[in-house]
C-alpha cells in the first residue's frame, strides 16, 4: 500500500521524507518532486531497487537510470576524468536542468544498467529532492512515469501511471516548468548536447562555446 504526503504541510513534509528515507534504504521506490519533472527514485548502489525501478517503468537495461545527487561535491566520489568544461556546466547550472553524462568510478559497486562504464548525473533545484537527497545518498532517478507514458508534471499524474510499484509518494505540487533537462555527454574533450531541454542550447554555449550537437 503506498503511503502519500503533502510537502506543503511542514509536519506531513518532515514525515514524508523521513519514510522515504527510510524507503530508500530498503531497497523500496519513492517518487519525489524536481525542478523538471516528477521523478521515481531507488538506491542507486543497490542493483535490486535499480532493478525494480526498471521494471515499474517497463524499462529495459539498454535505457539505464540517471543519478540525482544533493551536492556537486559528490561527483568527486562518483565520477572520473571529469573536464574542465564539465566543471564549468555544473558551476553555471546546477542545481537545475541539466544532466551530465561522465565517466564513473571503476571501482563503484552499483548497477544501473548497460551505461559502458558511464553514469547521467544531475543535481536538481528543489528543497524536497535536495532534502532527501542529501540524507539517503545518490539515488537512481527516471521521470515517473511508464516508458511511453507522458511525463508527469503532478504527483497524481505520476500516482496514476506507477500505482502501488511505489512506496512513497511525495506532492511537492505542480512541477514548475515540467520540462526533461538537456544532457550533456562530457565524456569526450568537446562537450556534446545529447538532448536540448530545460537549458537551452544557447545557454549552454556561453558557457561552452565549442558544445558540439549529438547526431
Amino acid at each position: 500500500m503506498s503511503r502519500r504526503y503533502d510537502c506543503a504541510d511542514p509536519s506531513d513534509r518532515a514525515t514524508g521524507l523521513r519514510e522515504a528515507a527510510s524507503a530508500v534504504r530498503r531497497g523500496e521506490l519513492v517518487v519525489l518532486p524536481t525542478d523538471t519533472v516528477y521523478g521515481l527514485g531507488a538506491d542507486a548502489f543497490s542493483p535490486d531497487a535499480v532493478r525494480e525501478l526498471l521494471a515499474a517503468k517497463g524499462r529495459g537495461r539498454a535505457m539505464p537510470s540517471p543519478v540525482l545527487v544533493g551536492s556537486p561535491t559528490t561527483l568527486h566520489g562518483l565520477v572520473t576524468d571529469f573536464s574542465e568544461a564539465a566543471w564549468e556546466l555544473v558551476d553555471a547550472f546546477w542545481p537545475g536542468g541539466l544532466t551530465l553524462v561522465a565517466r564513473h568510478q571503476p571501482s563503484l559497486r552499483w548497477d544501473l544498467g548497460d551505461t559502458r562504464g558511464t553514469v547521467a548525473v544531475r543535481m536538481p533545484l528543489h528543497p524536497v529532492a535536495i532534502e532527501l537527497l542529501n540524507t539517503t545518498g545518490p539515488m537512481a532517478v527516471s521521470s515517473a512515469n511508464l516508458t511511453g507514458g507522458p511525463s508527469p508534471a503532478t504527483c497524481d499524474e505520476a500516482e496514476a501511471q506507477l500505482g502501488d510499484s511505489v512506496s512513497v509518494y511525495l506532492d511537492g505540487g505542480r512541477a514548475d516548468h515540467a520540462v526533461p533537462s538537456s544532457i550533456v555527454d562530457v565524456t569526450g574533450k568537446v562537450p556534446v548536447l545529447l538532448r536540448a531541454g530545460a537549458v537551452s542550447e544557447a545557454q549552454l554555449r556561453e558557457v561552452v562555446p565549442d558544445l558540439e550537437a549529438g547526431s
